[in-house]
């Protein structure tokens, strides 16, 4: 079975966990094509969190997940319109809040305490899928961790992510899902909102839509939910649904 690597990275900045995106999905795709890894510095917290990054590329496995809380950001993917952000962007950063331009799927999104961000960095040649395949796994363990808490959640045709009451006029997104992915190698992920302060989703169009809302775990389960405990739950199930042992 295909191991992957687990690092819950606790509270991170959305620019310094990009790089460190962006430094193992590059060395994945040189190892790939047997290019020589570049070697790249790392600031003192980033070695702190992964003192041995070099050799995960040397082991023979399917990639990493890493989980990560956020500071307030709002990022806009390579397709998204600029005008489903409601507000400038100095206002942003008068409450505190960051924003990105990114190479990711989707449209704007927000990203910041009491979410939960996954950014599953995986060769899927080696898992044996392709990547509708590989969304619909991380939907389907969303869905699953939902389940966990008595939540029913389903999807939407045409709107990726992982919903409550998919099919009524009170549809919510509790997940958002938006991936890039180069010679089958993915960065990016999901985003699911567990205890999220969801005020921050009035700025903006979520995902382009304006005629739905968002919503968060603890909001439907009614009580105060530990990122900790989900964490666990979500490394669990996206190992049944990738078919991957994930490992700490």
């Amino acid at each position: 079975m295909v191991e992957v690597l687990y690092r819950d990275l606790g509270r991170m900045s959305y620019g310094e966990c990009w790089d460190l995106q962006h430094l193992l999905f590059g060395r994945i795709l040189d190892s790939k094509s047997g290019s020589a890894v570049e070697s790249v510095a790392l600031s003192d917290s980033q070695k702190a969190i992964a003192p041995e990054w070099d050799s995960i590329v040397e082991a023979d496995c399917g990639g990493e997940l890493l989980l990560v809380e956020h500071n307030p950001v709002y990022t806009l993917g390579k397709s998204g319109k600029a005008e489903n952000m409601l507000v400038p962007e100095a206002y942003l950063r008068s409450i505190g809040a960051e924003f990105y331009r990114i190479e990711r799927g989707g449209d704007i999104t927000f990203h910041g305490p009491g979410q939960i961000v996954g950014y599953p960095i995986l060769d899927l040649e080696k898992l044996g899928i392709g990547l509708r395949q590989y969304i619909d796994a991380i939907e389907q363990a969303i869905i699953d961790v939902c389940a966990d808490w008595g939540v029913e959640a389903g999807r939407i045709e045409g709107a990726s992510g992982v919903w409550i009451d998919p099919e009524s006029a009170r549809a919510r997104k509790i997940c958002a899902i938006g991936v890039r992915s180069s010679r089958y190698v993915t960065m990016h992920g999901f985003a699911m909102n567990v205890s999220t302060d969801l005020r921050y989703f009035s700025h903006i169009n979520p995902c382009g839509f304006v005629d739905k809302g968002v919503t968060s775990l603890s909001r439907e389960v009614g009580q105060d939910i530990a990122l900790e405990i989900v964490k666990e739950q979500i490394a669990k199930h996206l190992a049944e649904r990738l078919n991957v042992k994930i490992y700490k």
